[in-house]
């Protein structure tokens, strides 16, 4: 069945979605967090049409190891100054560990060791930082949707709740957990991961700006609402005026 894409039937679409999903946020898989201002339904807008279009999960692009770039730019914290993190640095992470809870049936920590030994994946992807400027990088590491099935995510979780050592902390819906390029990647460019790119583990999103692809992640928390998260606005960037949804 083909789908109207013209100007007016996209808006029309838009507000029907907005009335039926982001709005009332009730749909497990594309919810945003509730909306406050008018701001706040623009972002909702752009948030119901990127999800239409990639309603299908399409891959990002991902490119050649000779696309990698030569210089990959690190911005806000690049050498964590938590007495815990630098003694773990100086280990090699061997006593580092990701404590995932919440909504799952098995809570566990796990260490650097425990992911390498999981299924991995390697992806060349265009990183689009919210700055203006881009690079290519190569990220090896575990799909998010294989560690959430590890830990027996439970049917009525909705987000997924990251928390990093340096205080930052944000929220993704399933709709990105769950897609195979949503990793949690522990290698760059052939290499263990670098500190000033987020040792031992970041977050990559690859459909999403750069800020949504966390560094020095320390927890993951599967939640059924964000609303009592912070001030309810479902991340950290998001309560500092950046969409809670940085789609591309």
């Amino acid at each position: 069945m083909s789908i109207d894409l013209t100007r007016r039937g996209l808006v029309r679409g838009v507000a029907a979605g907005l009335g039926a999903t982001a709005l009332s946020a009730c749909d497990p898989g594309s919810a945003a967090p509730s909306l406050r201002d008018l701001y706040d339904v623009s972002d909702a807008l752009t948030f119901r049409v990127q999800r239409l279009l990639l309603r299908h999960q399409p891959l990002a692009r991902e490119f050649g190891p000779e696309a990698i770039s030569t210089v990959f730019p690190t911005i806000n914290t690049t050498d964590p100054e938590d007495a815990g993190y630098r003694r773990a640095k100086a280990t090699g992470f061997a006593d580092w560990s990701l404590a995932i809870g919440g909504l799952v049936d098995r809570p566990t920590r796990i260490g650097l060791a425990d992911l390498r030994a999981m299924p991995s994946r390697t992806q060349v992807t265009l990183h689009s930082c919210e700055q203006g400027w881009s690079a290519i990088a190569g990220w090896t590491g575990v799909p998010l949707s294989h560690l959430l099935a590890h830990v027996g995510l439970r049917p009525e979780a909705r987000y997924v709740v990251m928390r990093c050592v340096d205080g930052w902390w944000d929220s993704y819906d399933l709709f990105d957990a769950l897609h195979p390029q949503t990793i949690l990647a522990y290698g760059m460019n052939g290499r263990d991961l670098p500190v000033a790119h987020g040792a031992p583990w970041r977050l990559r999103v690859e459909r999403q700006l750069g800020y949504k692809s966390l560094k020095y992640v320390t927890s993951l928390e599967a939640v059924a609402d964000v609303a009592g998260l912070g001030a309810g606005r479902g991340s950290m960037v998001a309560e500092l005026g950046f969409p809670w949804y940085g789609g591309i």
